[in-house]
């Protein structure tokens, strides 16, 4: 043991590490402070390193401004305990394993993008794809307009056109999401970022009103119609040079079965017509092409539909062959137990889960956009630590940015982003839920999987979740809601002992190999 290791070693040093660059804070009286980049600067987050045997490392986000603050230490083999508060690792008890984090590029976040200076612009990739930023490896990519564009469109408006030989890409897919795909490939690397698509509107000669928005259906006429839309989707992007990997079914059907929201295109799917739809046409239509790797999600909805419509969408096993996963969104988290996703699970244990979309200031009661809010990270925090540890394999936001009011939304339908673009000023502002978010991103590629993490703590409000990285190194991540530090002993039997104080309002995370 070198002499420094030594002195650690005696002391349980925690010795803060120098950040790459530092956050330009500014607080906006929303309980919190949002990290400021301009042409000039912006932040940076510290590239993971191997830690050396014996030793691991702290990164800290935090309500008062910490944000990836690093500290490292030592684990004692002597085990000792410095604290009643103990997290247990249990590598032999394994789970999920991670298919990846990310967030949606709507056109919404393309506009925002392209408002900034070419410089900005570069920061703001980086802030989401490069090894000093958060390391999104999943993004989500509508299949033509959402509410987050400045119309409602899809690839084959006007005349009825069953043979979709008038299908084609937007000009909003070239000016707003194909040319930043290519750059957010280049910044992770080869392979190291995938993409799904998601339609929200059908084109309105076949949905059953006649409408982008409003109670319907696709008509039953159109059902392989509207599966070779999403042939053509994929071999039009191929064209560009971007694949897929996976589609979803339809954002939020349910938004379809009722009044829904007013102007939100959607398309209703009840269990039985997706069913039907899936089995006889687009998994065929999929599995039988070139694209046969693409993966087919269903649901893409509220939580509380959870088991039971899918337990009737798969209730054949001809639908089963061809389902491969399971989409949920957070809308509804507080409301609808972790459960419910233990309970689809069980019945189709070789179907993935994966949450698809999340959003804060959408509630009328609460402002669209706040920035700095604290409260709204820890929110993400709590909603994602929940998914984890209920099979779970990733967890995708919704819009990347928007501009200071929570937009564009051509239908009025403004919320909060984890980045804000003030165009006017041309800088923007990382939020606190862009920062959790990365807790998580960063540290969890692709094909972590999920070990077992003990708890006794004295605490309430307290979260923990633990994952074996691909690279063998090991993640725990802590979340305390508190308004008190809370110091805790982390004990993994294959390293020993770690004494680590967890600061007030704050997340954590731990790594070591």
């Amino acid at each position: 043991m070198t002499l420094s290791r030594l002195t650690l070693a005696l002391i349980l040093a925690v010795t803060t590490c120098k950040s790459q660059e530092e956050c330009l804070s500014k607080d906006f009286g929303n309980g919190g402070t949002v990290c400021v980049c301009n042409s000039e600067h912006c932040d940076t987050l510290p590239k993971l390193e191997k830690t050396e045997e014996g030793q691991f490392r702290v990164y800290t986000s935090n309500k008062d401004g910490q944000r990836f603050q690093q500290k490292s230490g030592v684990f004692s083999k002597k085990g000792k305990l410095f604290s009643k508060n103990k997290i247990t690792i249990d590598r032999s008890k394994q789970y999920q394993e991670i298919e990846g984090f990310g967030g949606a590029f709507s056109d919404s976040v393309g506009i925002n993008i392209a408002s900034l200076d070419e410089n900005v612009q570069k920061f703001l990739l980086q802030s989401y794809f490069a090894d000093d930023g958060i390391e999104y490896s999943l993004c989500r990519i509508p299949i033509g307009g959402t509410d987050f564009s400045t119309r409602a469109y899809t690839y084959d408006d006007g005349e009825e056109d069953p043979d979709l030989n008038n299908f084609a890409l937007a000009e909003e897919d070239f000016k707003y999401k194909i040319p930043y795909m290519k750059q957010a490939m280049e910044l992770r690397g080869e392979n190291k970022l995938r993409f799904f698509g998601s339609p929200w509107m059908v084109p309105k000669w076949i949905k059953t009103n006649g409408q982008y928005d409003g109670f319907g259906f696709v008509k039953t006429e159109m059902y392989q119609t509207w599966a070779s839309y999403f042939l053509k989707f994929l071999e039009e992007y191929k064209k560009e040079g971007l694949e897929f990997w996976a589609v979803t079914t339809q954002n939020e059907p349910s938004l379809a079965l009722g009044k829904g929201a007013k102007g939100l295109g959607s398309t209703g799917w009840d269990s039985i017509q997706l069913a039907n739809w899936v089995t006889n046409n687009l998994g065929p239509t999929i599995k039988n092409s070139s694209f046969s790797d693409v993966k087919i999600i269903i649901l893409d909805d509220q939580k509380p539909f959870l088991p039971w419509y899918v337990n009737s969408v798969l209730r054949d096993k001809a639908t089963q062959n061809y389902v491969d996963g399971i989409a949920i969104h957070w809308y509804l988290g507080l409301i609808t137990p972790g459960s419910v996703m233990d309970k689809t699970h069980e019945n189709f244990p070789d179907k993935f889960i994966i949450s698809t979309e999340a959003a804060c200031g959408f509630s009328p009661k609460s402002e669209a956009v706040a920035l700095g809010a604290w409260d709204r990270g820890e929110a993400y925090a709590t909603d994602i630590i929940e998914d984890l540890q209920n099979w779970v394999v990733g967890w995708v936001d919704w819009n990347m940015c928007l501009d200071m009011k929570g937009g564009p939304t051509y239908i009025g339908n403004f919320i909060d982003a984890p980045i804000i673009v003030n165009a006017g000023a041309n800088e923007f502002y990382k939020n606190p839920m862009y920062y959790v978010l990365g807790h998580f991103s960063k540290f969890l590629p692709v094909g972590s999987i999920r070990i077992d993490s003990k708890t006794d703590l004295d605490l309430d409000d307290v979260m923990v979740v633990a994952f074996q990285r691909p690279d063998e190194g090991t993640a725990v991540i802590i979340l305390n809601k508190k308004e008190k530090p809370v110091s805790v002993n982390l004990i993994d039997e294959t390293r020993g002992t770690a004494a680590i104080d967890i600061s007030q309002k704050s997340i954590t995370s731990i790594l070591y190999w």
